[in-house]
């Protein structure tokens, strides 16, 4: 039943993330789009836009959307959905939250030692890796060539307008320190005009 898979999926999940919610995007696209087919890379990718700017942590949010959505792609109603988001939720925070809970003190008064400080470097590198992951499978759903205009760079097809806002939000947020909330705003609005 989907409600197992879905619980069975996202406990994984929350097993094997560490970082943040990040850092959870890859595994949980992995799970939801390429092993389970639930949804598709554009669904995702716009699960993800609504996880954004909806309040909370990003990969609680991707999960509850996620679970409800895989739901609903089953065939199954509305309120079964409901049940599907908030299993996966709470899958993806039963153990994260237990370990936390268990051998966070004790990881914290040993924090400074030896062994303890190679071992977070370490998972440091992997939340990097995770994360770039993600942005990288995203990629091709979020530059998709749209009938607006479309721009060849080395045999890919980009999307003109996308890659320039792209671009364009970049630059402003890395060199000008323009507000994120700001660059949301105006990219939503562009996409409005644009498409």
């Amino acid at each position: 039943m989907i409600l197992f898979e879905l619980f069975y999926t996202f406990l994984l999940i929350g097993l094997f993330t560490f970082g943040g919610g990040y850092s959870m995007i890859a595994l949980i696209q992995s799970a939801v789009v390429e092993e389970h087919s639930w949804l598709t890379a554009q669904e995702f990718a716009d699960i993800l836009a609504i996880s954004q700017i909806t309040p909370g942590p990003v990969g609680i949010n991707t999960a509850t959307y996620a679970g409800y959505s895989a739901v609903i792609a089953e065939g199954y109603p509305t309120a079964m959905a409901v049940a599907g988001a908030v299993i996966a939720s709470l899958a993806v925070l039963i153990l994260p939250l237990t370990l936390i809970l268990v051998v966070g003190r004790w990881l914290l008064k040993h924090k400074d030692q030896a062994p303890f400080d190679t071992l977070f470097r370490g998972l440091r590198l992997t939340v990097v890796g995770l994360i770039a992951a993600a942005a990288l499978s995203l990629m091709p759903s979020a530059f998709a060539p749209t009938p607006t205009g479309t721009i060849t760079i080395f045999d890919f097809q980009f999307s003109f307008f996308n890659l320039i806002i792209f671009l364009a939000v970049f630059a402003l947020s890395l060199w000008k320190k323009v507000s994120p909330i700001l660059l949301i705003l105006l990219s939503g609005l562009l996409g409005l005009i644009i498409y």
